[in-house]
């Protein structure tokens, strides 16, 4: 759980680099928490408005840790975009972002490994 504390936060930051783990935890966490929200939401009769306040209050920390993850694979969080394209992109963006980070320091910052 100190993955999910540790990226809210860096609410916004940018720069740097994150680690596999902590984008793919963060991001596993926001789905089982959307997904609970609505379907308790759901089972009352609700209009699905707890996701998506969940959603938006999470939005700036989830852009921003991609961001870092792609940081950590030595490439520009511009890549992010490229989830834009419909079908490939989103597959080149998960292929990135499930990539091992690039090891050592890059002009990103120190490897995360190494200073974890």
């Amino acid at each position: 759980m100190n993955w999910y504390l540790t990226v809210l936060k860096k609410y916004a930051v940018f720069s740097g680099r994150a680690r596999r783990m902590e984008y793919w935890m963060f991001f596993l966490f926001n789905m089982i928490v959307s997904f609970a929200l609505g379907f308790i939401e759901g089972l009352f009769g609700g209009p699905g408005i707890l996701a998506t306040i969940y959603y938006l209050a999470v939005l700036v920390p989830s852009i921003a840790v991609g961001v870092r993850r792609l940081h950590d694979i030595d490439r520009t969080g511009w890549w992010l975009l490229i989830s834009l394209v419909p079908l490939i992109g989103v597959i080149v963006l998960i292929v990135f972002l499930a990539s091992p980070g690039a090891a050592g320091a890059n002009k990103y910052g120190e490897d995360p490994k190494t200073t974890a």
